[in-house]
């Protein structure tokens, strides 16, 4: 596939080489950039025309974070809070997950002809790359046990596998955003570790956002007798996710312990990371609501991944029906 420096665009090979920040204002302000951006260019951005395609691109470019998450100092957590965070199902999967992103996101990358986005996706695997080197330092800081690595082999189909890690991550990123702010609002983690992770949870918003924009600008532009076996590939990604969902990942340490991760975590793990009871419905309207927020800043011409919500939507209303249903049917025994 070639060198790091070829396949991540112009960005350095590892985000230690990334230069420190100048002074708190210049952090301060990336952070601004990163969250807020309103394309220059005027009318409708339709997918699939130039205007939309050089809008998605700079958007990715002007608002990537130079500073942070890069700028990482670990808080000491008390023994207490220390086993919370070990004792989260998440760590492998979450790791290799990231290993994963970055070497599928930088395949697909060589395989994109047109520049703009060719260099877009490119800074996502650099992204990704960045995030797997956070989660791997906090592991190395924290002395969590994690079972050793995969390889990772670069897929045999591509587009596949660019298809799985952008769909995940917008499924997974919905609900995150739900549980992050859940997180913050119990104080059940210290605020220097849930405000060390602010910063990449704002990425992963980027990094749906572009996927969002990327996946109508492809159905927009391909050949029109392309189009049924990509979308038959669409809905065999959903159809594999959906089964992904349903069963744990069982790995086992250099020590031979074997540990159960929840590849469903960011929807099940409520009571992981958070002290406070809250029911199904009420935490899909938390993650409705961090989602909207999330994204408030960027360009409203800029399409926003709509599974997601609109399953949370679901889920919520049903919820709240069947709250309402079994409120009558108890009141009506007594």
């Amino acid at each position: 596939m070639g060198s790091l420096s070829a396949i991540y665009s112009k960005l350095p090979d590892s985000m230690d080489d990334l230069p420190p920040p100048p002074s708190q204002q210049a952090v301060a302000e990336a952070d601004y950039h990163a969250r807020h951006w309103v394309s220059p260019q005027t009318g409708p951005l339709k997918p699939g025309s130039e205007a939309h395609k050089r809008a998605v691109a700079a958007m990715f470019r002007d608002t990537f974070n130079p500073y942070r998450p890069s700028v990482i100092e670990w808080p000491k957590l008390d023994p207490q809070t220390l086993h919370r965070i070990v004792s989260l199902p998440i760590w492998d999967i979450a790791v290799q997950t990231e290993g994963k992103a970055r070497l599928r996101m930088a395949a697909y990358a060589n395989l994109v002809q047109d520049p703009d986005m060719k260099d877009a996706i490119s800074r996502n695997a650099w992204e990704e790359n960045r995030h797997k080197e956070v989660l791997s330092k906090m592991v190395a800081a924290y002395d969590i046990p994690m079972a050793p690595e995969p390889p990772y082999v670069e897929p045999k189909d591509v587009e596949w596998a660019y298809l799985v890690t952008g769909f995940s991550e917008c499924v997974d990123s919905f609900f995150a955003f739900g549980m992050f702010e859940l997180a913050k609002r119990s104080g059940f983690f210290p605020p220097e570790l849930t405000d060390t992770f602010e910063p990449i949870m704002q990425e992963e918003c980027r990094h749906i956002l572009l996927f969002a924009n990327w996946l109508a600008w492809q159905r927009a532009v391909m050949p029109w007798w392309r189009r049924p076996y990509f979308e038959a590939k669409v809905w065999a990604v959903w159809a594999f996710l959906a089964y992904e969902r349903m069963s744990l990942a069982r790995t086992v340490d250099d020590k031979g312990q074997e540990h159960t991760q929840d590849n469903n975590f960011t929807v099940t793990g409520t009571k992981d990371v958070a002290n406070i009871d809250i029911s199904l419905p009420d935490f899909m309207d938390l993650c409705l609501k961090e989602d909207d927020r999330r994204f408030a800043g960027y360009d409203t011409r800029l399409l926003r991944p709509t599974t997601a919500p609109f399953l949370a939507r679901v889920i919520r209303n049903t919820g709240r029906a069947w709250e309402f249903a079994s409120g009558i049917i108890k009141a009506n025994r007594k």
